[in-house]
Order: structure tokens, then sequence, then C-alpha cells
């Protein structure tokens, strides 16, 4: 079950925990510098680690169509750039677990674990799982001073790195985010929006992970990272429980607003559904709404351009035919609740 499809803890605020590790094979270079036959034996050898044991399955992520890889993109299963890339690669997946294995991507192999909410021991736990499996079954680049070795110098070291995604209209609509993330980046914590680096926090989605990799363990980032988590969820609550009678009135009639618009709009667009989103799930985080983050959630990363397109069973072909699909598929999702 994909992690949208799931509730979490704390999740008014925890949108989703993810955690990533990456790894190169001691037997061949940097994929900026693998041949194809190269790669085709990295496939092969991952395949051998994992297709068909543990609960993995393997998919030919280079004969997907291009909606379909970006679709995984979107909801945040694979990285933009494993989705976007043209040469030939496989993603491992153990959808039980939220794990998905991706190789070749920037390093010849990416573990990553998705869940929702927040759970970033569970999620570091369930990578590594898949990290074992990749150790007995292969040599991994690795070096006594430096950890593991990886295509980019800023993830040496233990090669993870850690997320969460969280929502945060109070803070965002109170004008606290850049302080925030000026905050956080002095202790080696980056925040981006929704779709990772250089994109916009839409729907008030922020990302924050670490920075460092070298010089410090696994467990050492994943408790900075919980750490700061739990003072940004307390704080954003905080200025949620501190408004006006009149305010509570105004955000209600915003929120339940929102809503009705989403139950029988025949048109909608991306940038109103993320509008729409930050104001109902608001409603429903403070009981404005009866409805369940995990649902709003759910109908938000069904109808991302990409996964509307490979989800419908008639292809929308115009942008009016794909806003008219996205109505419709938001009225089921809400209503599947």
């Amino acid at each position: 079950m994909i992690w949208f499809e799931n509730d979490g803890r704390d999740k008014d605020v925890v949108v989703s925990t993810r955690v990533r590790l990456a790894r190169n094979l001691e037997d061949y270079p940097f994929v900026s510098r693998l041949d194809e036959p190269s790669r085709r034996e990295i496939i092969g050898r991952l395949a051998a680690v994992y297709d068909g044991k543990n609960g993995y399955r393997q998919i030919d992520f280079a004969a997907l169509p291009e909606q379909e890889r970006r679709s995984y993109s979107e909801r945040h299963l694979v990285s933009r750039e494993f989705a976007e890339d043209t040469c030939p690669r496989s993603l491992f997946v153990s959808e039980n677990d939220g794990v998905y294995v991706m190789t070749p991507e920037e390093d010849h192999v990416r573990i990553q674990c998705v869940m929702s909410g927040l759970e970033l021991d569970e999620a570091y736990r369930r990578a590594a799982a898949a990290d074992d499996l990749l150790d007995a079954g292969t040599r991994i680049a690795y070096s006594e001073k430096y950890g593991y070795l990886t295509h980019c110098p800023t993830n040496l070291g233990t090669g993870m790195r850690a997320s969460v995604m969280l929502f945060l209209p109070a803070l965002t609509r109170a004008g606290q985010m850049r302080s925030l993330q000026n905050q956080l980046s002095k202790i080696g914590l980056t925040v981006r929006g929704m779709g990772g680096e250089g994109t916009a926090a839409d729907g008030c989605l922020y990302q924050i992970s670490n920075q460092i990799t070298l010089g410090v363990s696994e467990e050492e980032t994943l408790k900075k990272l919980a750490d700061v988590t739990a003072q940004i969820v307390k704080s954003e609550r905080e200025l949620r429980g501190k408004v006006t009678d009149d305010e509570k009135l105004a955000r209600r009639d915003r929120c339940r607003r929102a809503l009705g618009t989403l139950l029988y709009a025949e048109v909608l667009s991306s940038r109103e559904l993320l509008a729409l989103y930050a104001d109902v799930r608001l409603g429903a985080a403070v009981g404005d709404v009866d409805t369940k983050a995990w649902a709003i959630d759910r109908m938000l990363f069904t109808s991302l351009p990409a996964t509307l397109v490979t989800m419908a069973e008639k292809k929308p072909v115009s942008a009016l035919e794909r806003d008219k699909c996205r109505a419709e598929n938001v009225r089921l999702a809400l209503a599947a609740e």
C-alpha cells in the first residue's frame, strides 16, 4: 500500500517520512562514467539480490511510458532524476514495506523507504534491511576514512538523507518560514518545497532534511531531525490554536468553502487544487471539516498531472480535459474515504 493511503503519527502536521541510502558497487566506476553494458550488469546484480525475494518485485523502469515514470516521482516513490533518465534502469519494490530501490540513479543504488506521518526510526529500519540484503549479495564501495563512497561528495559518510514532509499553513501565514529556514541551515538541515530542490512550497508543504552525512552517525542524524520536527510540530499547533473567535469563524468558512469547491467543481487546475488542498487539510486538522488528513493527501497525490493521466481510463488530451478529469478524481477520492 502506498504511503499516502495510510494514517501516520502526527499526521495533522507530518505528511510523510523518507529515508534514502546512497550506495555504489566496488567493481564499477561512478554512474557518470558507466557504459550501457555495465549499467545492465549492475541491474542484473541487483536482480539477483532483490527480484522475487523478501517481497520485492522488479520493474523495468526504462520501459514504462513517460507519464507513468513521472507519476512515480510525483508520488515521491522515486527521485525526479530517476524518472527523467533515458538510460537502462530498474526499480525494485517492496510495497508492503514502502521500500523502493533505484538502480542506477546518481549512484549505482538508491534505497529509499517512504512512510506516512512521523516514522523516522521505522523508515530507517526498513531501508537498512534492504541495505543488508545488498551488502550480503554484493561488495559495496566503502572507505574506513570516508565511509560509503558516493558520486557526490556531499553524501560521503553515511550516504543517508532523511527527510520529513510537513504541512505548515499557520507558520507560513504568520510569515515565519524564512526565519525557520535560516535557523535550520545553521544546524545542518535544509528546507525545500514539496517537489524537492528548487521547487516552491505549494500547498504549504515543505521538506526538511539533513545536509551533513560525513562525521555523524545515522542515529545522530535521525535524532536531530526528530527533535527539530517535534519542535516545529509544537509551534505549528500552537499557532493554529492562537486565533480569535472571529478568526476561527473566518477559517472555518474558508475551509468549508474550499471543501465545497472540491466536491462540486467541474474543472480544477493543479494550482487551484493545491490552494484548496491547504485550506481543507487545515480544516481537517482543527476539526472544521469531517475529513481525514490521509484522504486529503490521497486526493492530492492522485490528482497531480502525470498520475492523473496514468490512472485515467480515458486519457485526457487537452488541458481542459485534464482539468475536468482532475475534478472528477477529486470527487471520487473524497467520497471513497
